[in-house]
């Protein structure tokens, strides 16, 4: 594809114009507030007056915007959804695994190939040998997108044909960060209670962290092969460990909501009867239903 329409020119919609206008293809944009497409148009974009404009001058639409919502507005406004009849859409917009399917839909009805995408960089990451964008929908869709997303990240993955998968991936990936975030915050807590340099701690946990990303990976093939026999670290071991984190925050007056239930959790599998299997088996108790809560 040597045209692309990029709709929705915010922080992360301007970095995308900007990398395919690099790979050497003709890029219209669009934007609610026209000015945040000047610089863009200094270095060759070419800036349409309605989304509906910018989306029939191209083979590819790329629309990145606040919400679905603002999406779907813009899809409502005149002329743009017969513009895309016999395009690609590629939706980069961050959203729901409905929010997903109830675009692809609207795709299928118009006419048009549709992907669905999640980055999970910032924008200055963009671009990169690295850079992870993850996306689902029309395995065609997915084959005439591959010059375009080749210019956006080195490090694309398709999940398939489900176009709510790659919402779907994201939630999950942002729960590890989200939980590998908090953990490290909770610990940078008790370190500096304890009078030791939380820089020094960030520097261990960098050191660290390549090798753990190992470990998980190896119990992400345990879950997938539903084979929870010992192979690297023992569940037990893991509910020990959690019960002296709580303990050490509590003693040190740190606030232990978070410890405490990651020590719970892993009681809950003990009792179970998954002590005496990989650390993994955790997983089994996280797909059952929520623990009810108490009634005062």
């Amino acid at each position: 594809m040597k045209t692309v329409a990029v709709i929705g020119l915010g922080q992360m919609g301007t970095k995308l114009a900007s990398l395919l206008l690099q790979a050497g293809m003709e890029v219209h944009v669009w934007n609610r507030t026209p000015d945040k497409a000047a610089s863009l148009a200094s270095h060759g974009a070419i800036v349409a007056d309605t989304a509906a404009q910018a989306a029939a001058a191209a083979e590819a639409v790329v629309i990145c915007v606040h919400d679905y919502a603002a999406t779907h507005a813009i899809l409502s406004a005149a002329g743009v959804k017969a513009a895309l009849k016999g395009k690609l859409v590629l939706q980069l917009t961050t959203g729901s695994p409905q929010d997903a399917k109830e675009l692809a839909a609207v795709a299928r009805e118009v006419g048009a190939g549709y992907l669905d995408g999640a980055i999970q960089v910032a924008p200055e990451q963009m671009g990169q040998p690295d850079t992870t964008i993850l996306v689902s929908g029309s395995r065609a869709a997915h084959a005439d997108a591959r010059d375009l997303l080749a210019a956006l990240g080195g490090n694309i993955v398709y999940l398939g044909e489900d176009a709510a998968a790659a919402a779907t991936m994201d939630l999950a990936t942002l729960s590890y960060v989200y939980g590998a975030s908090m953990g490290f915050f909770q610990g940078a807590a008790l370190a500096q209670a304890e009078g030791l340099d939380v820089g020094v701690y960030g520097g261990i946990v960098e050191a660290m962290s390549p090798s753990f990303g190992a470990f998980l990976r190896h119990e992400g093939n345990v879950i997938e092969k539903g084979d929870f026999a010992i192979s690297q670290s023992p569940l037990s071991i893991s509910v020990d460990a959690t019960r002296r984190i709580e303990e050490a925050m509590r003693r040190q007056g740190l606030r232990s909501e978070l410890p405490a239930l990651i020590a719970q959790l892993l009681r809950d599998a003990e009792e179970a009867g998954h002590a005496n299997e990989e650390f993994a088996a955790v997983t089994k108790i996280l797909r059952g239903a929520a623990a009810p809560t108490s009634v005062c």
